[in-house]
């Protein structure tokens, strides 16, 4: 691999937010487990229905082979891409979200695929941000529905106002993209970025406008549909007495509180809402709510772990090396870009 660094600018931007993200995750550990009745726990986990837990770990494997074929079908008008190369990169990502903080997997993820097929980085990054944003109108229409239910407190309405304000802000940027590629030509140009901004704006207006986006559409409603499966199968497990339509209200404040980068999957604020959802929403006892929301973290992230540490070993490098190289392409030669292909 080539030998670029980052520059000292780039690492000391990103500390701080590292750092405040690792105390943010502390907090809310805390806050949620401090007086935790900890000898109860072996007791309620022998009480736990695991093949449930079993099912939840098998669907979560495949939430994420749909999230692959969603992106693949987004990236249609740019290129055809290998399904299982899509799937590994997918996988490395989210191994890398699980141990690094700050949703690194992101970045992580699109370089791969970018890397591995020959094609420009904001590219596919471009098929990512309509993803998001894909993801995003699905969240706010689900939670426009659970509304009308009655079911969230004023706080969770709060975190939806948010929510919305932030799909209607790439929303816009994606139209203004779709329907005005000249002008966003003219207004990116002379940017320090502009070959950059000038391909995301390509790769927006080519896959927003292609009929494959409606195969997109469709997939996400699938990978996130498939999401509920997990969630109500923890349910199941500690005999709760929940049906589907809370585990959409679990799902959904758990999405909402984990949308800004954090620490390392997003431990502490997955916890803190997934216990409130339970509890403060849906009125699940204290104690049984608290094992229940690390029950779920831990069927969430451990598929996600052995998926993406099986799918990382096929590369033959470390994921410190692939994210290094990630963060740190742009700074390199071409002849260093051509050999990080050929050794990932």
């Amino acid at each position: 691999m080539g030998t670029a660094v980052e520059p000292k600018a780039g690492k000391k931007k990103r500390d701080p937010l590292k750092w405040a993200a690792y105390l943010l995750s502390a907090i809310c550990l805390w806050w949620v487990y401090h007086n935790f009745a900890w000898s109860s726990e072996i007791p309620r986990l022998k009480a736990v229905h695991w093949w449930w837990i079993a099912l939840a770990c098998c669907v979560d494997f495949l939430v994420y082979l749909v999230q692959s074929w969603r992106w693949n079908a987004l990236l249609k008008p740019v290129a055809r891409v290998p399904f299982w190369r899509t799937v590994q990169a997918i996988y490395i990502g989210l191994f890398a979200n699980e141990v690094l903080p700050l949703k690194s997997g992101e970045i992580v993820r699109c370089y791969l695929l970018a890397h591995w097929n020959h094609l420009p980085f904001p590219k596919v990054f471009s098929a990512a941000m309509i993803e998001r944003l894909i993801d995003g109108i699905i969240l706010v229409a689900g939670f426009f529905w659970i509304l009308r239910l009655g079911h969230l407190p004023k706080r969770v309405e709060w975190g939806v106002a948010v929510l919305v304000a932030l799909v209607i802000v790439l929303g816009t940027l994606v139209v203004f993209a779709v329907l005005n590629k000249r002008f966003a030509h003219h207004v990116t140009t002379g940017h320090r970025w502009s070959e950059s901004l000038l391909m995301i704006v390509e790769g927006l207006h080519l896959m927003a406008r292609s009929p494959s986006s409606i195969e997109g559409c469709f997939a996400s409603l699938v990978y996130l549909g498939l999401q509920i499966v997990p969630v109500y199968a923890l349910m199941a497990s500690y005999q709760l007495g929940l049906d589907w339509t809370d585990a959409v209200v679990v799902l959904l404040i758990v999405r909402l509180g984990t949308i800004i980068p954090g620490a390392p999957g997003n431990i502490g604020v997955f916890q803190l809402t997934a216990f409130l959802a339970l509890h403060t929403v849906l009125g699940v006892e204290q104690e049984t709510a608290k094992s229940a929301a690390f029950m779920m973290f831990m069927v969430i992230s451990v598929p996600l772990l052995v998926g993406g540490s099986f799918a990382l070993a096929l590369t033959g490098s470390d994921l410190h090396e692939v994210y290094e190289q990630a963060r740190n392409h742009r700074y390199l030669p071409l002849k260093d870009r051509q050999s990080d292909r050929e050794r990932l």
